[in-house]
């Protein structure tokens, strides 16, 4: 199984508008963030966690062709705000683009996507079909098993993912124990590392760390990240050996 990082910023993605901070001016390219995404391919298989204002272009770069289904974490704009991209899917695989998500969440993508739920449908709109994630039942979709994880982002219960020995999780401030035993034995975990400072709706870096650490995955990377985590290449020399901060266009395999 393959992971492509196709986004590994905040909400406001790096640089930040109108910022002239040693990050946002970096000549690095691991410093450019869009906003957070990946894809997961399976042989034939492609399934795409979140599509935020970005999924254009980060479909453009990954060069995709067929687009089995998206996953999505929770209704902020930075996790939906592209679904109407799914248009040349539709077009090109002749059917629609199957959405998982919560029950609440569906209610945010029909609202912003209110035309694409008309009985009168306008031609050339998105056309996607909404599967719910029930009571964190696992599920699946084609060979691949999904189970849904309960994170909290400060007051809000979202869903992170785990997929064999791989597991995604973004925009958490707090795991609950029950999904903690979850996330045991994994090859690569995916957590979100919002800044050094401490948030009060995302982990910062020690707490990521201190998550990894009590988890013990092989190798873990950090996602979700806004220039308040420093230069990539600084901040990653200061990371424990098995931690790594993802960066746009980083492919990792999953082994077993």
């Amino acid at each position: 199984m393959r992971i492509t990082f196709l986004g590994t910023g905040t909400s406001q993605g790096v640089p930040v508008i109108a910022c002239s901070c040693d990050i946002c001016t970096s000549s690095d390219p691991r410093d450019r963030r869009l906003r957070s995404s990946i894809l997961i391919q399976d042989g034939n298989l492609n399934i795409v966690i979140d599509a935020g204002p970005d999924f254009r272009c980060q479909m453009l770069k990954a060069n995709l062709k067929t687009l089995r289904a998206v996953l999505i974490t929770h209704g902020h704009k930075d996790h939906i705000g592209g679904i109407d991209d799914v248009r040349p899917f539709n077009y090109f695989m002749h059917k629609p683009v199957d959405i998982y998500a919560a029950e609440e969440v569906q209610k945010d993508i029909q609202r912003d996507f209110f035309y694409a739920f008309d009985e009168d449908k306008y031609p050339g709109i998105p056309d996607i079909e909404l599967h719910t994630i029930t009571d964190l039942m696992p599920f699946q979709i084609d060979h691949l098993e999904i189970i849904p994880l309960e994170v909290w982002h400060n007051r809000l219960k979202i869903l992170g993912f785990r997929i064999g020995n791989f597991a995604y999780i973004t925009d958490a401030s707090y795991i609950p124990e029950k999904s903690m035993k979850l996330l045991n034995g994994l090859e690569v975990l995916v957590i979100n590392a919002l800044r050094f400072e401490p948030h009060f709706a995302h982990f910062n870096l020690q707490q990521a760390i201190d998550i990894i650490h009590h988890l013990r995955p092989q190798s873990a990377y950090l996602t979700h990240i806004s220039h308040g985590l420093g230069l990539h290449e600084k901040t990653e020399k200061s990371l424990p050996p098995n931690i790594f901060i993802a960066y746009d266009g980083l492919e990792i395999v999953i082994s077993s």
